[in-house]
């Protein structure tokens, strides 16, 4: 048995949730095409007969335009300590940005790094290997591979190659745990997740969420989430005409909602504004955005 940690960092939106998410081949960590999905630190547990791999997923890490922004980016570096190896994720197609070469930066010499290319659907062989020599000389990263986290191409290749550097041999999790976030905590980000597909770019990132109510009973569940924007002219956009954005936001989370309880749930949404919330610290506290 061998076990660790892995700490899987990046640009915002180079595809770190959709890969953590395949690799542990549940949906632990919600995902968008919007830049700053992940707020939090998720950890997404890897299971096989030989080896327990403990992936955690970090917000992107960006240049900060508020308080929360910052704490993010705290959260995202604490994860670089203390770990068996990292997983730096870049856009393959996108290419090298100000944001990757910032990174690798700041990146610990001590601890060893892979460098995974992802994204490379579409990309021809030459074009693969034009990133590889572009990347492998910023730093001594300790291998590089090419994978698409939304097809799986070579992850299960990248797994393999993880394995190399794990350190421990005893099991942190049962064999059947998939992540250490709690329930209430999932449903909130699944309420998150359908909000940010519903939205216009700018306006997620004003949006914030929290279970407040969860009543299990034999047979259904009954759910209470709040959804905090920073401005009451937001309240109308989310509650949509007649109700309707509400309406389908809250029938595609509970889907998800149903598949990680396995019973019938009762969700209801509430929209509630704070202003500002993300530049007021004891409201990020209590939001569960604690800096590390």
């Amino acid at each position: 048995m061998r076990s660790g940690f892995v700490s899987i960092i990046g640009r915002p939106n180079v595809g770190k949730s959709t890969l953590l998410n395949n690799i542990v081949n549940y949906h632990v960590a919600i995902t968008s095409d919007k830049a700053g999905t992940t707020r939090n630190i998720i950890e997404g547990i890897y299971n096989d007969l030989e080896s327990q791999i403990v992936f955690v997923d970090t917000p992107g890490i960006n240049k900060p335009i508020d308080r929360l922004g910052k704490v993010l980016n705290k959260q995202s570096q604490s994860q670089q300590k203390e770990v068996d190896c990292i997983l730096m994720v870049v856009d393959a197609k996108g290419g090298l940005g100000r944001g990757d070469k910032e990174i690798i930066k700041n990146l610990n010499e001590d601890i060893p790094t892979i460098l995974v290319l992802n994204k490379i659907d579409g990309l021809k062989k030459d074009e693969i290997m034009q990133r590889i020599v572009l990347y492998k000389d910023l730093f001594n990263f300790s291998e590089i591979v090419p994978v698409s986290a939304r097809s799986g191409e070579n992850v299960k290749t990248l797994i393999a190659v993880v394995k190399n550097y794990l350190t421990d041999d005893i099991k942190y999790f049962k064999e059947d745990a998939i992540t250490s976030s709690s329930i209430r905590f999932m449903i909130a980000e699944y309420v998150r997740e359908k909000l940010f597909n519903h939205l216009e770019q700018e306006i997620p990132h004003a949006i914030t969420c929290v279970t407040t109510g969860f009543e299990e009973k034999d047979k259904i569940v009954n759910v209470n989430v709040d959804i905090i924007v920073d401005r009451e002219s937001l309240k109308k956009i989310i509650i949509g005409h007649n109700g309707e954005m509400l309406k389908n936001v809250g029938m595609e989370s509970r889907k998800d909602i149903e598949k990680l309880v396995d019973k019938k749930v009762y969700l209801e949404l509430y929209v509630k504004c704070i202003p500002n919330w993300r530049d007021k610290e004891f409201v990020l506290k209590d939001l569960g955005f604690y800096e590390f």
